[in-house]
Parts: C-alpha cells; sequence; structure tokens
C-alpha cells in the first residue's frame, strides 16, 4: 500500500552522483480503451533518450531498461496508474500499481521525484477501519482498494466472561437500597456478588476502550485520515461509537458486523462495501454541485464543448465525467487544440486536425497532463442530462 511515510523518507534520498529515474504512466483502461498507453511510453522514452545529456543517459541506460522490461511484461498487475523510481547505482527500485490514473511523466534527476505519490495521497480518500471488542482492537487503513493492519490493542486482566465466549458486556446494574443495607441481593449473597462481577468486567471494558479510544484518535491524526468504519459485535461498536468525540462520530461512514479474528481481505471485502455506498452518495453530491456552479457560472461548467474549451485554456482544476460517455472528435497533431466540432485546420495553429474515435478519453488525458484530477461516475442522470461531462475550474 501507498504510505505517507515510505513516501517521505523516498523524497528525502540525496542522489548524490547517482541518478534515479522516476517514470509515472496512465494505464487506466477506461482513459487507454486502444492501449495507447503503449504509446504515450514508448514517446517518453524516446524523448528522454533524445533529450538528456549523454553522461546522464549513460548512467540510467540500465535503469530505463529495466523499466522498458517491466512495463512490457507484467501488464497483468496494471490497475490505473503505474510508478516506478529506480536507481541502480544505490540498487532501488519501487513499484507501484495504483488504483487511480497519473500524469504521463519520466523524470531523471539526482534525487526521486515523488510528487504525483504525495498527490495521490492526498487527492483521494484513505478509510481507517477499527474492530472492537472486550479485550482487543485492531485498527486498519484502507487506501485505493488495499488494506493494510496498523496495529492491535489489547488490554489484559479483564475478568472472566460472564457471558457466553465472545459475547461483550458493557452493562452495569443498578445498586437497590435493599441491597446497599444488606450487602444481598432478591437474589442472595450470590445474586449480589454477581453484581459485583459484571460491575468490574464493565469497569475494564471501559477502560481497554478508552485506550482504544486514545490510541484511534492519534492513529487518525498521524495518517490524516478523515473517514472512519467501526466494526464487531452490535454491542461493541454501539458502546464503542457512544464514547467517541463529536469529531470522530462524524469521520463515521458505517458499521459492520465483524469479528476480531476476520483476516485482512475479509476485512477489506465487508468494509469495501460500506466505502462503496458511501462513495456514490459522495459521487451524487459532487455532480449536483458541479451542476449547480455550472448553472450559475460559478467556477464550473457542464457539456462536452465548454469542458475542451477549459481545457484549452488550462482551467480545469477536477474533470467529471461518466464512465460510458462516448463522443467523437478531433485533437491538432501539433499543439493542444481539440474539438467536438469537425474542423479542417487548427484553429490555434493552423495545424491538420485527426480524427479522434472518444474525445471524452483524450479529455481525461489532457485533464491529467494539466495536473488536474479525474473522477469516473458509474451512473447519473444528471450528469447525463448536462451533457455527461463537467469540470470544476481553477480559476
Amino acid at each position: 500500500m501507498l504510505d505517507r511515510g515510505e513516501v517521505r523518507e523516498i523524497a528525502s534520498i540525496e542522489g548524490g552522483e547517482h541518478h534515479f529515474v522516476s517514470m509515472y504512466l496512465n494505464v487506466d483502461p477506461l482513459l487507454n480503451r486502444g492501449g495507447d498507453y503503449d504509446i504515450h511510453f514508448k514517446n517518453m522514452m524516446k524523448e528522454a533518450a533524445e533529450t538528456l545529456d549523454k553522461q546522464v543517459y549513460r548512467k540510467v541506460r540500465d535503469d530505463i531498461g529495466r523499466i522498458k522490461e517491466y512495463v512490457a511484461s507484467h501488464r497483468q498487475l496494471f490497475r490505473k496508474g503505474l510508478a516506478i523510481i529506480s536507481s541502480a547505482p544505490r540498487d532501488f527500485w519501487r513499484v507501484y500499481h495504483l488504483a487511480v490514473p497519473v500524469r504521463n511523466e519520466i523524470v531523471i534527476d539526482t534525487m526521486p521525484y515523488t510528487k504525483p505519490l504525495l498527490e495521490a495521497l492526498d487527492n483521494y480518500e484513505r478509510y481507517a477501519v477499527a474492530l472492537v471488542e472486550k479485550e482487543d482492537a485492531r485498527l486498519f487503513v484502507m487506501h485505493l482498494g488495499e488494506i493494510v493492519e496498523y496495529e492491535e490493542v489489547h488490554t489484559g486482566g479483564v475478568p472472566g466472561k460472564h457471558k457466553a465466549e465472545g459475547d461483550f458486556a458493557l452493562a452495569q446494574i443498578a445498586v437497590t437500597p435493599h441491597m446497599a443495607h444488606t450487602g444481598k441481593s432478591r437474589l442472595g449473597v450470590t445474586g449480589y456478588r454477581e453484581h459485583h462481577r459484571e460491575r468490574h468486567i464493565a469497569e475494564h471494558v471501559k477502560l481497554h476502550l478508552k485506550d482504544v479510544l486514545e490510541k484511534l484518535n492519534t492513529f487518525l491524526e498521524r495518517e490524516r485520515i478523515n473517514r472512519l468504519i467501526v466494526g464487531g459485535s452490535d454491542e461493541a461498536t454501539q458502546a464503542f461509537r457512544s464514547m467517541l468525540h463529536q469529531t470522530a462520530q462524524e469521520k463515521i461512514i458505517g458499521t459492520m458486523r465483524a469479528t476480531m479474528f476476520a483476516a485482512p481481505d475479509e476485512v477489506l471485502r465487508d468494509a469495501e462495501a460500506l466505502v462503496a455506498d458511501y462513495e456514490r452518495r459522495e459521487e451524487e453530491r459532487t455532480v449536483e454541485r458541479l451542476v449547480t456552479q455550472a448553472s450559475k457560472g460559478q467556477q464550473a461548467v457542464a457539456g462536452l464543448e465548454a469542458v475542451l474549451e477549459a481545457l484549452r485554456e488550462r482551467k480545469v482544476m477536477k474533470l467529471v465525467m461518466l464512465k460510458d460517455l462516448r463522443a467523437a472528435g478531433y485533437a491538432c497533431g501539433t499543439c493542444d487544440f481539440v474539438s467536438a466540432e469537425r474542423v479542417d485546420r487548427c484553429l490555434s495553429c493552423q495545424g491538420p486536425m485527426k480524427a479522434l474515435a472518444s474525445v471524452a478519453e483524450h479529455a481525461g488525458e489532457m485533464a491529467l497532463q494539466q495536473g488536474a484530477t479525474v473522477e469516473i461516475v458509474s451512473e447519473s442522470t444528471r450528469l447525463l442530462e448536462a451533457g455527461g461531462i463537467g469540470a470544476f475550474l481553477r480559476y
């Protein structure tokens, strides 16, 4: 999984006399339906060979060869974005298969280029999953379709369970005047002792949950996570939620039933259902905000031609488009001019125009190359009515 600490550590490496080759490739199948990433990759490699200082190229030739070999032989692992950072003299090699598209670029320098990785961490939501029970807790991070367990919390010393194995007990029994005066309940001394044992268990459980709570708050702050899923038995999740501060309460997107012994892939599967539902709601809110702002002319546009115009002017901050949007268009072979309308000569440089089978894919690629984010919406009647595509603008 992409980890902020690891990326920062890589970014701090000084190459000295050695160079790093940092290569980022957009392999998103929705934006490369014809396998266009092969063309982009070959063009990047060719440009690097032609423009680099000859002495520098000789130093990184092994890195470039290794990257070429990897791209050719590991296509089955591709997701949406591919990042490779290599430095043969330092025996350094990192590969990241990302669940988000990245801008096509290659940077050769004496330091690793990690800006796109940090942007992926900042721009795409990460989720914490907290599994809680009476004595134990487990903390996970979900990001870009992967899950990593970060910490286990075990609070020893909890007395023997009164309920069946695995049950979560936090209920407290009220002490009646009769019990306080006589030391007995209506069930006798045994009942009163049972009451004390229940209270003792409840206090230990509360202390455990407070410990989990402290670690969770530190964890959320350290990892910059704003979304939380709580899992466990119904009683455990309810008790834990009741102890959360309002700020943490607002981070919760859902709860799920889970055992403390669940494997990470089981936790991921159950949590992803909650995340998918949450992200669908977020998609709807994004589309509604986009269409509303576009209708008012407030730093947003909707419709293919308006989006292409914004891309030509490099104003797009975030592109939003339907997954199955199909539209033909035309692009200049010399400059960045693109149009949904048939044009024989480029209106910018008078160069020849070529037909595009899908101008939407081209728009997505342009947005990424300009440093914008791209959000693909599965389905939305509202967005379809607005032309199937829109964009939030930088200014």
